[in-house]
């Protein structure tokens, strides 16, 4: 391809819209365009990259036998509904768009492909002996995102591999899984990712286990906790790990002590000498769901934990398992309640609050205790005493209250030590979130009637994975991951092009010639390049193709006459180089060979 062809406009400046540098290179280097927010055109250059790694993903689908297909964009709300998630979609999380056909039937645009897949395997996948099966799709998605932003790292439009297979039982189930977190390894590894296979939370899409693959960044979204022996990494919102121990309460027997207007944690251990550890943190929320009223919950954390809100909504959602999808969990406010309650003062042993009639309306179940284990180990602890301006010290489990149920809330976080391996600490890393593959279980198979006959003639629901890239995220994260100051620097297995000639004087004939020769028998070779023959000065297409980031230059300039060039290593690892044309042509073609062509 020739440059004067490509329709290539490039920017000096960083545009006001773009907040991470993989973003502003990608608007400056003229792959893409922003026509609202959160939906981007995707110009011929990063047309190409995109391609490249859909070959790649393609590839290795085609080695762990998942057949490719393409499911409809558009899909009726019945599947939602019976899947029990277009409430959380639609009215809680708010993601799906949706609208109503001339028919006055409900449909959403896809933000993910459980509910058509699990429905097409209902109708054909009826015995055993047709088991397992895996299909995938490269297709766009939507999200409704509130706030788009960072480009194609949060956009409104995105284009995503998602594979879903099919199993007999659930040893099959984990078989495939593995054999997707090798392929996903390989995956990142061709595209040239520095990726970290992470535990996570399985949200909104549900089943018994995740794994996220990050790229590590400064600028991505999700905190990576790890250790650093490497046996142990989990997103934040998953991550686990071991408080420092709690400093004993002196003995003694329960007592009131007064705290005019220590409302916090800090005032009420700057007031009176206490260590946080010592003191207990209860929160009072509202969670709301999509087919219940909205019911109470009572939180208790040790005073100098953070709660983790995802792990807390997964807890809500286990005990509240007829409500439907749990639409927010927010804290429980005055107005709500029929009765005054302490806020700043609570205590675990808090009465029965009483909800509200009109909004929201009543609480037909009791309100939910939890209890963090930080909170749960605390022999004697400081709490509120569930009355204005007065805490209890030296309060105990069992004597003022039961103890709630326990369940790991709290916030891990890094400095803190391993489970694994009490040596250990945590060390934070920042990342992006490019793949995630999921055990589902019978989540959709038993919701949608998925059900096949086993070897004993028996009917069952399948066994169902769940296995997403974020193919165009993918992109735009190996440039966050990829750059310098001078713009992009592809790896050459998804560059748009391997090599670039640059002809230093377009009106030297001798410099043409040369070029033209050594960018035809570049083609011949297999290899995909770019000629830079517009009449414009060195130094621009230098700085072009510094920003545009393609992995080899070669220089075409005054030595033509004596057929020497210069090559020059777009990564660092060699730098620039005078050579012969022919030695160059030589090193390119080992170098980036089949590497670099078109998929």
């Amino acid at each position: 391809m020739r440059v004067s062809r490509l329709m290539l406009v490039t920017l000096r400046d960083d545009p006001a819209e773009a907040e991470i540098t993989s973003h502003k290179l990608l608007l400056r280097a003229g792959y893409m365009r922003r026509l609202a927010p959160g939906i981007f055109a995707y110009l011929p250059l990063l047309w190409r990259v995109l391609q490249k790694i859909s070959a790649i993903v393609r590839q290795e689908m085609a080695a762990v036998d998942a057949l490719e297909t393409l499911l409809p964009q558009l899909q009726p709300a019945d599947l939602w509904r019976r899947s029990g998630r277009w409430d959380g979609y639609t009215a809680g999380e708010g993601i799906m768009f949706h609208l109503i056909d001339r028919q006055e039937r409900s449909l959403g645009l896809g933000p993910t492909h459980e509910e058509v897949v699990t429905e097409l395997a209902a109708d054909l996948l009826r015995s055993y002996r047709q088991l397992p099966v895996c299909l995938y799709q490269i297709q766009t998605k939507f999200r409704d995102e509130i706030r788009p932003r960072f480009g194609l790292m949060r956009g409104r439009e995105f284009i995503m591999k998602d594979a879903y297979s099919f199993h007999a039982d659930e040893a099959c189930l984990r078989r495939t899984y593995a054999a997707m977190d090798g392929a996903y390894r390989r995956i990142f590894e061709r595209c040239g990712l520095r990726a970290v296979a992470v535990e996570a939370d399985s949200g909104a899409i549900g089943g018994s286990a995740s794994q996220e693959f990050m790229v590590t960044a400064e600028a991505g979204e999700d905190l990576i906790l790890a250790s650093p022996d490497g046996r142990y990494a989990a997103n934040q919102e998953r991550a686990v790990s071991l408080p420092v121990p709690a400093v004993p309460l002196p003995a003694g027997p329960c007592r009131t002590l007064a705290t005019p207007d220590q409302t916090s944690i800090e005032d009420l251990c700057t007031a009176h000498g206490f260590d946080p550890t010592q003191t207990l943190k209860v929160l009072l929320l509202l969670a709301r769901f999509a087919a219940a009223p909205p019911r109470g919950v009572l939180v208790c954390l040790r005073g100098d934990q953070l709660l983790n809100e995802v792990k807390l909504a997964n807890a809500v959602t286990a005990r509240c398992p007829d409500a439907g999808s749990l639409l927010e969990v927010v804290p429980l406010l005055a107005g709500h309640l029929e009765s005054p309650v302490p806020f700043g003062f609570l205590g675990p042993h808090l009465p029965e609050p009483l909800l509200r009639q009109a909004d929201p309306p009543a609480a037909a179940a009791p309100l939910l205790r939890l209890a963090d284990p930080s909170a749960a180990e605390l022999e004697a602890f400081v709490c509120g005493a569930n009355r204005v301006d007065a805490h209890l010290v030296g309060a105990r489990w069992g004597e003022l209250c039961p103890l709630p149920e326990v369940v790991d809330l709290r916030a891990a976080q890094p400095g803190e030590r391993c489970l694994h391996d009490p040596s250990q600490r945590l060390e934070a890393a920042r990342g992006i979130e490019v793949g995630h593959i999921f055990q589902l279980g019978r989540k959709y198979s038993e919701a949608l009637e998925a059900r096949f006959t086993n070897e004993a003639g028996e009917d069952e629901a399948l066994w169902m994975g769940c296995y997403g890239i974020g193919v165009s995220r993918l992109a735009q994260a190996a440039v966050e991951q990829n750059h310098d100051a001078d713009g992009i620097r592809w790896p050459v297995a998804i560059a748009p092009y391997a090599v670039i000639i640059v002809i230093a004087s377009s009106q030297d004939p001798v410099q043409v010639a040369l070029a033209e020769e050594l960018y035809g028998r570049l083609l011949a070779a297999g290899i995909d390049v770019l000629l830079d023959d517009r009449p414009e000065r060195a130094g621009v297409k230098f700085k072009d193709a510094d920003l545009i980031g393609i992995p080899w230059r070669l220089v075409v300039g005054r030595g033509a006459g004596e057929r020497t060039v210069e090559l020059v290593d777009r990564s660092g690892g060699t730098g620039k180089r005078d050579l012969s044309a022919d030695a160059a042509l030589e090193q390119l073609v080992e170098r980036v060979g089949l590497q670099g062509a078109s998929p």
